[in-house]
């Protein structure tokens, strides 16, 4: 049975982005508005030269990883596993959780991923075709399949409690951080390490989104491609990177002595039930599961000091997003009305993360409840017409917040809400 009292906390941030090779330079990038779009390239794209419409991508530069993975380990798994595995042993590391001296079955993990092993797939048709089926590698679908970052960190930790993949699109992550609350309030674990991943930056579902009309054809700089709510928008940028966390129970937290960096108030999960790609154009799902995340919160809507934005730089995706906003909201983020709401988009400087878009941005929202910081949304040179709310454009912004709401909206109509809260003890 559910324990509302039980108090959720956050101890331990992981991450690796286009923007840093850690969680801590990935902040210090978001409140400093610093880019980390950049030029699209690698040999798997040089291969297709001339033949794309999009320029700019937010890939990861994954340096030498042989202190957290042993080569031979890492040659059997998927880039968003290993991602996944990067930012993992950060959250676990800087949580100061030490699970061999952990009940294993109170101790789980569960991680979300829009794509899965992608890449994985490219290669392995590109076997077949030209060597035939004998040729394929015996680790293709533990290499492949969604499930592959949980089981992989739940080996590696010996994490024998709750455990799962969330593959919902963008919303992914959110709902990975929404499971494992779930499971903490239940009184089913102790700990459990979740986050979201991504490596979905290769040459098909470049191809795809770019069919789609999905990316930003803007060629003349990349770190100006992304421009969530601004008129001039097209379209978002496909980006990479993972983030994990450690969260807990408040109680075994102090029991063990860590240090609490925020609180897991409220989650919100909801479906437009309307088009498998596109919002419903009034934001009224995504409403839906701002307004439950409250509710499980038990806040009014005052008490929320900043939302961050889905925010992907889509012309239909940011007006659905403000529409719904403005609708929750009402005049505590209208600016016209002295609204006092702040809203930004960090999909500005890292690029649009699918499934692990949640997770990174998780990063913003907790350092905004912990240092009063706000990060900006850069390349909001035009807001566009009745965006009446505060976007935070081009600088960060310093700020006491309380609670910050952290949206996340997939295909599929899918969409999560989650609400972190400052811990004062």
């Amino acid at each position: 049975m559910q324990n509302a009292s039980c108090r959720i906390v956050i101890t331990g941030i992981g991450a690796i982005t286009n923007l840093g090779a850690d969680s801590r330079s990935t902040w210090d990038a978001m409140r400093n508005g610093r880019s980390g779009i950049s030029r699209l390239g690698g040999p798997d794209f040089d291969q297709y030269a001339g033949k794309w419409s999009v320029s700019a991508a937010g890939q990861v530069a994954l340096g030498d990883t042989t202190a957290i993975v042993d080569p031979r380990e890492a040659k059997r798994l998927d880039r968003f596993t290993l991602l996944a595995m990067v930012a993992a042993h950060e959250a676990v590391a800087n949580s100061g959780v030490d699970f061999g001296s952990e009940d294993p079955e109170r101790c789980g993990v569960i991680v979300g991923s829009g794509i899965g092993g992608i890449k994985t797939i490219e290669d392995g048709v590109v076997t077949m075709v030209q060597r035939g089926p004998d040729r394929l590698s015996p680790f293709t679908v533990p290499r492949l399949m969604v499930n592959a970052a949980t089981g992989n960190i739940s080996i590696r930790y010996g994490l024998q409690g709750p455990a799962g993949a969330h593959a919902t699109a963008c919303a992914s992550s959110g709902h990975a951080f929404g499971d494992a609350m779930a499971w903490l309030r239940r009184g089913r674990a102790d700990v459990i390490v979740c986050g979201g991943t991504e490596a979905a930056v290769t040459p098909l579902c470049v191809g795809a989104f770019q069919s789609l009309k999905a990316l930003s054809g803007r060629s003349d700089d990349p770190t100006r491609a992304s421009r969530p709510f601004d008129r001039e928008r097209d379209g978002f940028v496909l980006a990479e990177g993972a983030a994990m966390f450690v969260i807990e129970t408040e109680a075994h937290a102090r029991k063990r002595g860590a240090t609490i960096l925020a609180e897991l108030v409220g989650y919100g999960n909801s479906s437009d039930a309307s088009h498998i790609t596109a919002p419903d154009a009034e934001g009224r799902g995504a409403g839906r599961s701002m307004r439950w995340a409250l509710e499980d919160a038990s806040l009014a809507t005052e008490a929320i000091d900043y939302v961050n934005a889905h925010g992907t730089s889509t012309p239909l995706g940011d007006k659905a997003e403000v529409a719904a906003v403005l609708d929750v909201f009402g005049s505590h983020a209208r600016r016209s009305s002295g609204g006092k709401l702040m809203m930004s988009s960090t999909k500005s400087m890292h690029g649009h993360a699918l499934g692990a878009s949640g997770a990174v941005e998780m990063i913003a929202c907790i350092h905004a409840v912990k240092e009063g910081v706000i990060a900006p949304t850069i390349n909001l040179d035009s807001p566009d017409d009745g965006f009446d709310i505060d976007l935070v454009p081009h600088e960060a912004r310093e700020r006491r917040v309380r609670y910050a709401m952290n949206n996340t909206f997939g295909f599929g109509g899918h969409n999560t809400t989650l609400i972190v809260g400052r811990y004062d003890g």
